[in-house]
């Protein structure tokens, strides 16, 4: 048997499923195709998580539409993080090319051009179904921990939260968030001394700076209400195939912060909301994280700590995870040994550290007797893979170089016209596009204040009503007792004394 008809069995056997599977292309033997050597994927073990990464220019991206174009296919929905810009043309069939039928030839799969139902969703003011989150969703461990606070400062907030709470006061966007904080030191000190104990003005002006650096990114468009509900993402068409909905990020790599809060919420959301599903045939949802070292990178430490939390966690609610980088390094050790799925593209050897690189990226796939994988990570085409990936009892599959195999839609964005007419058919944007304010703990705060503040005047009021009244009563008095108080002169001429010595005078006079 020759050394390309052991390479074919090895590969074929590993690739063999029982369930339903997804075929990523045709292994690679000392760089030739193996026609009909197929690397497959099975559908059961795509909620373990994966990686596709490589160089810019390698692939990446197309790789990432071919696995959202099957899983379509095949009834399960899609989450696509689109920052490039590029993945819109997921909406439309491909136009075809004479290189893409020689290479669906030589991988030995007919090539057939297919849209996939599309959703456009945005974090921004561009096109799109809104997405949004209110702070009372977020909860105060979340939001601690998404604005970096000290653990002094998570516990003020986290009594900010147990009293809007107990006040039933709504905590929905940002200008809610900063009220109640401003509130808490000022209107409301005596009243939250009295229920919670002093409250530092010092900390709660260091949380109100880490809320505007927020804000500046974004978060003020991002916050409110209606909020997005997670299940709208499982939506399937009338021919059974799952939707595949792009978030529109290009205006993102500048509001990294914006970007890692949202994803870290969505997850979040998704984990307390989605049932168990343990291991089922299939996955409930698959998640594409492009560009994933823009959360990795801006993250705290205890964001870190809470994704990688719920990466492990997450899959037992039938939702796959894939982040989509140039190199592994750009995600931690704790997440990447999380990933079953790894699809290398080529990494380019420039400097020390990137050589460095490429041999602890070669130590993260099986050993293999085919192919020396440091070398053919620096010697991979455009459009080709070291593929490995579990097979349905968990185990890694054989490693492949792999020919990976075109997109069934367009390798290109959509039209202005064409996404007009893709949004307007949309029913969800008619669901989420509309902005509420309804009144929240800002309204209801302002309400209070103005309240108080109207008794206080009213208070004044009546005390200054009070002193006058008493003050006039007091010049009464006095006026009645000098009015009341006899003149000397006049008390002595009409004495009883006085008048009988007048009578007695008179008479005198009168007898001469």
């Amino acid at each position: 048997m020759s050394k390309q008809e052991e390479f074919f069995n090895h590969i074929t056997e590993g690739n063999t499923n029982k369930g339903e599977c997804i075929t990523l292309g045709s292994a690679m033997l000392d760089g030739k195709t193996v026609k009909n050597a197929f690397v497959n994927v099975p559908l059961k073990t795509m909620n373990r998580h994966g990686l596709i990464a490589g160089a810019t220019g390698t692939g990446k991206t197309k790789t990432l539409q071919v696995l959202a174009e099957n899983l379509s296919e095949k009834g399960v929905p899609v989450l696509l993080m689109d920052i490039k810009g590029d993945l819109s043309g997921l909406a439309q069939p491909s136009p075809g090319h004479i290189k893409i039928d020689e290479r669906h030839e030589a991988i030995g799969i007919p090539f057939d051009p297919k849209a996939f139902p599309v959703e456009i969703l945005t974090l921004s003011t561009q096109n799109g179904v809104r997405l949004r989150a209110t702070i009372s969703e977020f909860g105060p461990v979340l939001i601690s921990r998404i604005l970096d606070v000290t653990e002094t400062q998570a516990g003020i907030i986290s009594v900010i939260f147990k009293y809007c709470d107990d006040n039933k006061l709504p905590l929905l966007d940002l200008k809610d968030f900063k009220k109640i904080l401003q509130y808490a030191t000022s209107e409301g000190k005596k009243e939250f001394e009295d229920a919670y104990g002093r409250i530092s003005t010092a900390s709660t002006g260091a949380i109100l700076r880490k809320i505007v650096e927020i804000e500046q990114q974004g978060g003020d468009i991002f916050f409110g209400e209606k909020s997005f509900d997670p299940q709208d993402l499982l939506r399937i068409d009338e021919n059974g195939r799952g939707y595949i909905n792009i978030i529109r990020l290009t205006d993102i790599q500048d509001k990294p912060k914006l970007f890692s809060t949202f994803m870290l919420s969505l997850l979040a959301e998704i984990y307390s909301t989605f049932p168990e599903r343990g291991d089922s045939g299939r996955p409930e949802l698959i998640m594409f994280i492009d560009e994933a070292h823009l959360i990795f990178n801006e993250a705290s430490k205890a964001l870190l700590n809470q994704i990688e939390s719920i990466v492990k966690l997450i899959r037992s609610k039938g939702v796959g995870l894939y982040f989509v980088t140039q190199n592994p390094t750009d995600v931690p050790d704790a997440v990447l040994s999380q990933l079953g799925l790894k699809v290398q593209h080529a990494l380019r050897a420039f400097t020390a550290k990137d050589r460095k690189a490429i041999k602890l990226t070669a130590q993260n796939y099986p050993d293999t007797e085919y192919y020396d994988t440091a070398s053919v990570l620096t010697s991979l085409g455009t459009g080709e893979a070291l593929v490995s990936a579990l097979n349905e009892k968990g185990r890694p599959t054989p490693l492949a170089a792999t020919m990976m195999r075109a997109p069934m839609s367009r390798m290109d964005i959509l039209t202005d016209s064409e996404l007009e007419d893709l949004l307007s058919d949309s029913k969800l944007v008619k669901k989420y596009n509309e902005e509420v304010d309804r009144e929240s703990a800002y309204e209801l705060l302002n309400k209070k204040i103005e309240q108080a503040e109207a008794e206080e005047l009213k208070e004044k009021a009546k005390k200054e009503k009070e002193a006058l009244e008493k003050a006039k009563s007091k010049s009464k008095g006095s006026s009645t007792r000098k009015s009341t108080r006899m003149n000397p002169i006049v008390k002595v001429l009409t004495s009883a004394t006085f008048i009988r010595s007048v009578f007695g005078i008179l008479t005198k006079v009168m007898k001469k």
